[in-house]
């Protein structure tokens, strides 16, 4: 596949691929400042853990272009822009370390300047972006070598180039295992309630050309009992300091019934999605969204006017039913407590 990238910086504005509009319509978002970019972030116009994580990055040079140009005004306008894009999305890690990584930048460059700092904000941005896209490149060679051949693959919402800086996490280890000529498929659950594996996972894979099949999420047990799936690759938007992950709501039912059938279950996120600073998966903030979510499909309501429904847009897998978590720095296996620690830490 030629590779998308979510997330374009120009001059003075970013520029957003709309995954809403997929797979119907290609269609771009500009944003003039870091609320607008926050705002697409908030609306899932851009999505996926990574993808986030750079789209903030790119709407703190948005604020640094137009912050004050004295050192303390500029900081304090930047501080803002952190906290608001923070705000946003709160379960995902990749989002605030970006904000804070540009925040930190900032404090060291405006020393040498503001017009100099908002230069360097602006390369950073980029780094992280290019970090990313090199990360999942080196977790797919990671990951690839735990797929079998001819491996059918279950995967859950999307994990591919569209959430991320390019290549893909989850989707980035099928895509590489494909590159490696293992004649891999997939199983991907449509992944209610807004439908990123039908829109978005079964349009990346059909680009690649790897065989790839819709089913809805209540059929992965029935799959699995058939014998029809071999592997289970998810993956993360945080993964706590002892191995529990939070990701798409339903990877935890995915989880338990791949364990019922003795088959592998691998986490997929580069190491800067590991957040050490949340001792377990208690300590994971769950975002909750808008009910009408639930009760409406494509802008139509589906259920009676007046139901009530629930939201959760993540739920957290406990690590005791991980295989392994494949990572940028190799795959990761218990105890997650001193192995994702040693990863982190570059040990």
């Amino acid at each position: 596949m030629s590779e998308l990238q979510v997330a374009r910086l120009e001059a003075d504005t970013v520029h957003l691929l709309d995954q809403r509009r997929l797979p119907l319509e290609l269609a771009w978002l500009t944003c003039a400042d870091y609320r607008a970019v926050g705002e697409a972030i908030k609306v899932l116009a851009v999505r996926g853990a990574p993808a986030i994580g750079i789209a903030a990055a790119y709407g703190m040079v948005l604020a640094a272009e137009a912050a004050p140009g004295d050192p303390a005004g500029f900081i304090a306008a930047l501080a803002e822009a952190a906290a608001h894009l923070e705000a946003t999305r709160p379960t995902a890690v990749n989002l605030s370390w970006a904000a804070r990584r540009m925040l930190a930048v900032a404090r060291a460059a405006v020393a040498t300047g503001v017009p100099a700092a908002r230069a360097v904000l602006r390369q950073e941005a980029l780094a992280i972006a290019a970090e990313d896209r090199q990360m999942n490149l080196d977790l797919g060679r990671y990951g690839q070598a735990v797929v079998p051949q001819g491996a059918r693959i279950l995967t859950h919402c999307n994990a591919g180039a569209l959430a991320t800086g390019g290549w893909g996490t989850a989707l980035g280890v099928v895509r590489s295992a494909h590159q490696a000529g293992k004649a891999v498929e997939v199983y991907a659950t449509e992944t209610r309630p807004l439908l990123q594996g039908a829109r978005l996972t079964v349009w990346e894979l059909m680009q690649d050309a790897i065989p790839v099949t819709l089913v809805t999420d209540g059929m992965a047990a029935q799959l699995m009992a058939q014998g029809k799936v071999d592997m289970v690759l998810v993956g993360a938007d945080r993964i706590a300091a002892n191995g529990d992950t939070a990701n798409k709501i339903g990877t935890y039912g995915l989880a338990v019934l791949a364990r019922a059938h003795g088959l592998p279950f691998y986490t997929v996120a580069p190491v800067s999605t590991i957040d050490l600073s949340a001792a377990s998966g208690a300590g994971i903030v769950i975002e909750e969204r808008d009910p009408e979510e639930v009760t409406h499909l494509g802008g139509r309501r589906i259920a009676p006017e007046g139901a009530r429904a629930y939201n959760p847009s993540f739920d957290v897998t406990p690590h005791r039913y991980l295989t392994g978590i494949i990572t940028n720095a190799g795959v990761v296996y218990a105890p997650y407590q001193v192995n994702l620690r040693r990863i982190v830490e570059g040990r």
